[in-house]
């Protein structure tokens, strides 16, 4: 898989008792990481023994950092040098569970950039079977960047998997993508155009709302679709399928940050081993859950996974 996270991150992964506003906080000892979407999907890949490089923009001012970090997970980043540095992020994990994540907003970036970035995407995507885009853009990006992304991952005879929200998403739909991994609030944010926050939706109807919504999606565009609702598990929804939902199983959650993420690491992967659309979003929700149980964001113990896996085939 061949993997375009445009919006490169150092994350600082902090754990605390109990994050009060306004106090000073004595903290444990920070985490600090490669963080991003596309760089979660690459972990989950190199967990299973996939080829995963990285492309994006990396801005001069942290290449040296970028490099130690990357080398140090062994993960392949390459991509296109703008100026600036790279962008931060603080995830702040709370003994009770709760994940607080502030998040800078990357270097600026223009035109001639993502017209660079596209030719590499186009020559590397022919060695490839998928193209996954995921994660934000940096300021100055195009709003349909990832629509470019979906068409070269085209050109270059890729499936092309986008992992994104908002306009930057609806713009990408009208590209035709092969499969869009929105959780329930984004996908239904776009649909009826109203705000809908919250990774954790409630609700009895959240597996109805769920399939509708991943429906909603192929009608906008999708090839496939697939509708994370955190906890709860995921609905997809396929030309030849329908919608179904798919229960999550029960983890032991430890850290929550980069499910989504390792959901389509898991997905590409069974994808690319010739699963079946639906065995694959099974796939994709046993790596969801086994990422929960692990401390880094894309962190997944491949054993745990199959051990999932099964139990949602024989549930």
């Amino acid at each position: 898989m061949l993997i375009v996270n445009p919006n490169f991150t150092v994350d600082r992964t902090i754990p605390l008792g109990e994050l009060v506003p306004g106090d000073v906080i004595r903290t444990g000892r920070a985490a600090v990481t490669l963080g991003g979407k596309g760089i979660n999907v690459a972990r989950v890949g190199r967990a299973f023994g996939d080829h995963a490089p990285i492309l994006g923009f990396l801005p001069c001012e942290s290449r040296g950092v970028l490099n130690t970090l990357a080398a140090g997970e062994g993960a392949e980043l390459c991509g296109v040098d703008v100026a600036g540095a790279v962008r931060g992020a603080a995830i702040l994990i709370e003994s009770g569970g709760r994940v607080t994540v502030l998040n800078e907003p990357g270097p600026e970036v223009g035109e001639s950039d993502w017209a660079a970035l596209l030719d590499m995407i186009e020559r590397k995507a022919t060695a490839h079977q998928t193209v996954v885009c995921a994660g934000s853009l940096p300021p100055g990006s195009p709003v349909d960047a990832y629509a470019r992304v979906v068409a070269a991952a085209h050109r270059s005879g890729a499936r092309a998997v986008v992992d994104a929200s908002g306009e930057v998403l609806r713009a990408a739909l009208a590209a035709g993508p092969d499969v869009v991994s929105p959780n329930l609030a984004e996908a239904e944010s776009l649909i009826s155009g109203r705000l809908v926050e919250g990774v954790e939706p409630l609700g009895a109807d959240v597996p109805e709302r769920a399939e509708r919504a991943a429906e909603d999606l192929l009608a906008h565009g999708a090839r496939q679709a697939i509708v994370s609702t955190g906890s709860r598990g995921a609905a997809t929804a396929s030309p030849d399928g329908g919608a179904v939902f798919l229960p999550a199983a029960h983890v032991h959650v430890v850290n929550p940050i980069g499910a989504g993420d390792s959901l389509v690491g898991g997905l590409v992967h069974a994808l690319e081993n010739g699963r079946e659309w639906q065995s694959a979003a099974g796939f994709a929700l046993a790596t969801a859950s086994a990422s929960c149980e692990q401390e880094l964001a894309g962190g997944v113990d491949p054993a745990r996974v199959r051990e999932l896996d099964r139990g949602s085939v024989n549930a």
